[in-house]
């Protein structure tokens, strides 16, 4: 079956049963991919995909209805941000139980321009996977949304440094994410990033002396400061 812009969400889920592979699946349980409803399709190969699909906002609100891993990638990566609302990205979070479909969904969340209700929202959220959500769409922001002021990033800071204890396995490697790559957005934002890195490194608690060592260390990597000093 040749998928084309004007292919349906039912003829997609179709072709993406016959690319199935129990082996491939396997591959993404060892990286705590939530395999339950996935056909074990790599990204590799649902990346071409979603670009000869292109984008329709509503054929993707249907491939999100599909339980199927790759469905809702596809439903994620062709959906249509400048129709993005926040009632849709709430009803998706419901949903969320893997660190793999929050991480692209920060990519949604970042080009509907939805960071800034989202992230602090979803930072005070006690579902493991929606608060991960805020986490994982600052380490994106950091990355991708270049003309965003520095001042929004150390305002997030005191989001990183307010979920710091959680020990929750996938909002504590988001927050540490998050807090690395706001240090390493700007040499302005490393100083107050690096800053906390160290002030959470010297606490009690388990989980934010994770964050904070781990931060710490890249932080002053000579590696990341030579690539940091050169966008000067």
């Amino acid at each position: 079956m040749a998928l084309s812009p004007a292919s349906t969400a039912d003829e997609i889920v179709a072709h993406l049963h016959t690319l199935a592979s129990n082996e491939s699946r396997a591959s993404m349980a060892r990286l705590g991919i939530v395999t339950d409803f996935a056909l074990g399709i790599s990204n590799a190969v649902l990346n071409p995909i979603a670009r000869q699909l292109k984008r329709d906002h509503v054929r993707a609100r249907v491939l999100w209805t599909s339980d199927v891993r790759e469905a809702r990638l596809l439903a994620i990566l062709t959906d249509e941000p400048s129709k993005v609302t926040r009632a849709q990205v709430d009803a998706m979070a419901a949903g969320f139980g893997s660190w793999e479909i929050v991480d692209h969904a920060a990519y949604l969340i970042c080009e509907a321009k939805l960071a800034h209700e989202i992230i602090p929202a979803y930072a005070a959220d006690e579902r493991e996977f929606v608060c991960r959500t805020a986490f994982s769409t600052i380490a994106t922001a950091a990355v991708h949304l270049k003309k965003e002021p520095d001042d929004t990033f150390v305002a997030w800071l005191d989001l990183i440094e307010a979920r710091a204890g959680d020990d929750r396995n996938f909002v504590k490697k988001a927050v540490n994410w998050a807090l690395r790559q706001v240090g390493k957005r700007s040499l302005a934002l490393h100083a107050p990033a690096l800053r906390l890195s160290e002030k959470l490194a010297a606490l009690d608690n388990k989980a934010a002396r994770w964050i904070g060592k781990d931060a710490v260390r890249e932080l002053t990597d000579p590696k990341t400061l030579a690539r940091i000093d050169a966008k000067r």
